[in-house]
Order: C-alpha cells, then sequence, then structure tokens
C-alpha cells in the first residue's frame, strides 16, 4: 500500500495498542522510537502536501474493497478527519480484542466461532473505510487550499 494521511494514522493507532498491551521494556522502545518515527512522518506528509510537494492523487490509495454488502453490515464513517481518526483508533482497538481471541481460537465456544471471524471481517471492513475517508477528506482540503 501507498502511504496516506490515512495509512499513517492506522500505523500510528496500532503501534499506540502494541504500547498499552507490552510490559517488555525493550519492546516499549522501540515501539516509543516507532511511534515518533510515525508522527513525525505524518508531520512531513502534511507539510509536503500542502506545499504541493505530493501530487493529489497520490493523496488516496482507495482499498476498493471487494466483498458482499448484503448481510455484512458496516458502521458510517462521516465527520472531520479528526472524527473519523478517532473512529479508526476504536475499531482497530475492537480488531485488536477480536483477534486476541483468534490466537486461542480452539478455545472460543463452537458457537460463538462464527461470531468471531464475522466481527474480524466486518471490523476490517469499517477500518478500511476509515484509512479510504481520512485519504478523501484529506485530498479535498488539499485541493481547497490549491485553488485559493
Amino acid at each position: 500500500m501507498a502511504e496516506t494521511l490515512g495509512s499513517l494514522c492506522d500505523k500510528l493507532t496500532i503501534v499506540k495498542l502494541k504500547q498499552y498491551h507490552s510490559q517488555d521494556q525493550d519492546r516499549l522502545n522501540s515501539l516509543s522510537v516507532q511511534e515518533n518515527q510515525l508522527q513525525t512522518e505524518i508531520d512531513e506528509f502534511i507539510i509536503s502536501a500542502v506545499h504541493g510537494k505530493i501530487p493529489t492523487e497520490k493523496l488516496t490509495f482507495a482499498a476498493n474493497k471487494v466483498y458482499k454488502k448484503e448481510g455484512n453490515v458496516v458502521a458510517e464513517v462521516t465527520g472531520s478527519i479528526s472524527k473519523i481518526f478517532s473512529q479508526l483508533a476504536d475499531v482497530n482497538c475492537r480488531l485488536w480484542h477480536e483477534q486476541e481471541l483468534v490466537y486461542e481460537f480452539e478455545k472460543v465456544p463452537v458457537e460463538k466461532k462464527d461470531h468471531v471471524v464475522k466481527q474480524l471481517a466486518v471490523l476490517n471492513l469499517e477500518r478500511t473505510k476509515c484509512i479510504d475517508e481520512i485519504d478523501k477528506q484529506f485530498r479535498v482540503i488539499i485541493e481547497r487550499t490549491k485553488e485559493q
């Protein structure tokens, strides 16, 4: 995937989740470095986009997910970039906990296994929608800025 604001935001939320769930000091140190690198990369990406150093067509990289929409209700993704970033952090947190169940899938009761798999799929779709919407909105902001 090409780097976009949405993909960088996604990576940052995942690093924050890893920090929250880790107690290993070496891992925490490494994650702190990653966090700082991502924060710098996000700042540089925004500045480069504002100054026209990134072509507007490279500000988006739609996932173009192909899936059966019937029976796969995905949460709406609306609002400002910051609101969607918050939704992305929330969905990644929920994904984290569903994924934890998969690591010991044999312990999940049979009657709940289908639900876990379905939740992973739907949450991943919502995550992708968040990333794409952050990118779309950022592109619109940059295009409007260039028009002025």
